[in-house]
């Protein structure tokens, strides 16, 4: 709420020109509260804003803005800007502004870099795209098991300043091996002689360079820790992951997921800087594929015509069991997801999970059917019509139930992504099939 009230005060320092008094003002703010500033002021007085920020802030501030706005800004600052503002960036933040350049415009800007920060970030850029190596930093503190705890301090104290996080400091030996770690709070209340080799548990969590950055998460969010070691298949460190990483990764998985789930391919960037013509490219695929199978629908119910001609009432009830079989497949999909995410259930449990959703289906089923059944017999004063109606929802219930849970099973076991069983693609499936069902039972009764 200060930030709000403060905006138009800040707008008019920038028309006013009052740069220094401006600077002073900024300096005291949080970076997002200056991302937040920039989103809602015009380009060029964002630009104002970002050019007169101290350096650090400025990389922490470049650091939360999204792709697109990074690459406005550094069109608008000279190189020696653009060098300062990569020197305060984490060798990660780094890495992942350099990955969504093209090749000559990386290139360009790697030279601006001092030949150790250079060597950092290409290493990082060698890993493959959203690996944990493009996560990692390697900036991280190491000590030997056979210092005291006094040697380690001191070497703490040393080397810190470079550090992403001293929270935790590594047991490497003399090959760079990951041994174990400790806390820092553990090293301050040993005994300064105490041997670091008898303060070692070894018991330690870690991830492989390679690994997908997904495991990263998984990892620190099952056990609960800030900071993961990143090995290489033959144990030797190479760098750590902090939560704040795994926040932002955490982040775009949900993001990715929820757009999926609305049959919308997901987005590289906000969707405050995707254009109208990326925007239509995204959806209009789904659209198309939705539409077609909608056309199924209609096929089915051609199918059905004579039935529905002596039959008339049967056509009210259409919507509601179509919208019901969608709806109870989407339910169950969604949580069978969610299960697979968090690793409350696997494929190799397929058959526990069907078996489970039959008896669902059939409970839920039957309850929908006792009460549709009635409604529809003081709609229409038909028992035979009642009875299609409420077999026809036990039985499209039981249905939905067993492809919603299935479905995501099945994607998993294929190595594709279950969040493309999305509400509207489920609800495609059921309407068909819902159909068929809901038919099948009235020829059968009729």
């Amino acid at each position: 709420m200060l930030r709000e009230l403060l905006s138009p005060e800040i707008k008019e320092l920038i028309e006013k020109k009052e740069w220094r008094i401006l600077k002073e003002i900024l300096s005291e703010w949080a970076a997002q509260d200056i991302v937040d500033l920039i989103h809602n002021v015009a380009e060029n007085e964002a630009d104002i804003i970002f050019r007169i920020l101290p350096r650090d802030l400025a990389a922490e501030v470049f650091s939360e803005l999204d792709k697109n706005e990074q690459k406005k800004i550094l069109k608008q600052i000279s190189s020696e800007h653009i060098k300062e503002i990569f020197l305060e960036l984490t060798p990660d933040d780094r890495t992942d502004f350099f990955e969504e350049l093209p090749a000559e415009i990386t290139k360009k800007l790697l030279n601006l870099l001092p030949t150790e920060e250079r060597k950092e970030t290409m290493m990082l850029l060698g890993y493959p795209e959203k690996s944990v190596g493009r996560l990692m930093t390697p900036r991280f503190v190491a000590i030997r098991s056979g210092w005291t705890v006094s040697q380690a301090l001191e070497h703490i104290r040393k080397f810190a300043g470079r550090a992403e996080t001293i929270d935790v400091v590594y047991v490497v030996d003399e090959n760079w091996r990951l041994l174990d770690e400790i806390s820092l709070k553990d090293l301050i209340l040993a005994p300064p002689d105490e041997r670091i080799a008898n303060l070692m548990d070894r018991e330690y969590h870690s991830v492989v360079a390679n690994d997908d950055q997904e495991v990263a998460v998984d990892i620190m969010k099952k056990y609960n820790i800030n900071v993961l070691p990143v090995v290489d298949t033959k144990n030797v460190l190479l760098g750590v992951i902090t939560i704040d990483d795994v926040l932002d990764v955490y982040e775009d998985e949900v993001t990715e997921d929820i757009q999926k789930s609305a049959s919308v391919f997901p987005f590289e960037v906000s969707y405050n800087t995707t254009t109208v013509i990326t925007m239509f490219k995204k959806r209009i695929i789904w659209l198309l594929m939705l539409a077609i199978g909608g056309t199924l629908t209609g096929s089915v119910i051609s199918s059905f015509e004579e039935t529905l001609g002596r039959f008339i009432a049967l056509a009210a009830f259409i919507p509601v069991l179509i919208g019901t079989g969608g709806n109870i497949g989407t339910q169950s999909a969604t949580l069978i997801i969610r299960a697979l995410v968090t690793g409350d259930i696997t494929p190799k449990k397929w058959f526990d999970v069907v078996r489970k959703e039959i008896f669902v289906g059939l409970i839920i089923g039957v309850t929908l059917g006792c009460v549709l059944a009635i409604w529809s017999y003081f709609m229409k004063s038909s028992p035979i019509i009642s009875l299609i109606i409420g077999l026809s929802v036990v039985f499209i219930s039981l249905w939905a139930n067993i492809v919603g849970s299935l479905l995501p099973i099945i994607l998993r076991k294929l190595h594709l992504d279950p969040a493309v069983v999305s509400s509207p693609f489920i609800s495609t499936i059921l309407d068909v099939s819902g159909l068929l069902i809901y038919f099948s039972v009235a020829v059968s009764l009729l």
